[in-house]
Parts: C-alpha cells; sequence; structure tokens
C-alpha cells in the first residue's frame, strides 16, 4: 500500500510540472536556424546593443496572426530594436503568414525570420505555447517573456 501511494504522489507531482520559461536575467540561448535561402543564422549574429523581441510562431496559430499583424502596423515603434522571427513551419506556411499578417516587417532591415530545422529552440527556450515572445535588452539578457497574445502592449511598453 505504501508503494502504490509512493506512486501516485510521484506521478501526480510529474503531472503538475510545467515547463518554465526562461528566467528574467537569462542571456539570449546559442542557438542555429536557417533563412530562407539555406544560410544558418545564430543567435550570436543578433546586433549587440540593441533590445531584441523574439517571437516563436506557428503560421496556422491565430493568436501568432494576431501578434504579427500588430507588431507589423505598429512597426514604426519596432524599428530601433531587432526582431527574430523563429518557427519550425516550411516555407511555403512562412511565405503565407509573412505575406499575410507580417508584410510590413518583410521591408524592415531589423528583422529576422529563421527556420528551426533542427528543432532546438523548444528545449533551448522553454516556450508555454504560441506565440511565444521575448525581449532581450541590449546586454542579451532577458527582461520580459509571455506567451499571451493580450501581454503585446506591455512590449510596446518596454521597447521604448
Amino acid at each position: 500500500m505504501k508503494h502504490l501511494l509512493l506512486a501516485l504522489l510521484i506521478c501526480s507531482a510529474a503531472v503538475s510540472v510545467r515547463a518554465q520559461g526562461l528566467a528574467p536575467g537569462t542571456d539570449i540561448p546559442k542557438a542555429v536556424f536557417y533563412r530562407s535561402n539555406g544560410t544558418t543564422f545564430s543567435t550570436d549574429q543578433v546586433v549587440r546593443g540593441k533590445k531584441t523581441l523574439l517571437m516563436f510562431f506557428d503560421a496556422t496559430c491565430g493568436h501568432c496572426q494576431k501578434v504579427a499583424a500588430t507588431i507589423s502596423k505598429r512597426n514604426k515603434e519596432f524599428s530601433n530594436i531587432n526582431i527574430l522571427l523563429v518557427t519550425q513551419d516550411e516555407q511555403r506556411s512562412i511565405d503565407y503568414f509573412m505575406n499575410n499578417y507580417g508584410k510590413t516587417l518583410l521591408t524592415m532591415k531589423n528583422v529576422t525570420i529563421v527556420q528551426d530545422r533542427d528543432r532546438v529552440f523548444i528545449p533551448l527556450f522553454h516556450p508555454k505555447q504560441y506565440p511565444a515572445l521575448y525581449l532581450f535588452g541590449p546586454d542579451r539578457k532577458l527582461i520580459y517573456f509571455s506567451s499571451e497574445d493580450k501581454d503585446l502592449p506591455k512590449f510596446f511598453t518596454l521597447i521604448k
């Protein structure tokens, strides 16, 4: 009976443990992604000395589409920061997503769109759901993380 209770306790504890996001103050994890032309892009290549907004998205996610459309419409507010958009989607889905929800972002030099072909993002960044938004400071340390599209106004405040 004791073993059964112990097993139930362990199982319930394991089920209740949820993925934890990155803690504030954490450096941008080192990861390699791929641009549409097949060249690699490392998080080490993110321009230093500027804040960085990183968005992990899925092209079919309605919340991701809403966030991308809002950022695209308010692009001037994001002109002085790095924007890194990361997805595990196929290129045709990325193209559809960007052309329909982030068209303005395609013209911005501070925006980098990459594919996570090697599936390294989730184990390194620990997103809770789509979209996962991370704001890193000029020192490359995490300022704020959220997986809620309703928290987007806080990002607008923090990037100023």
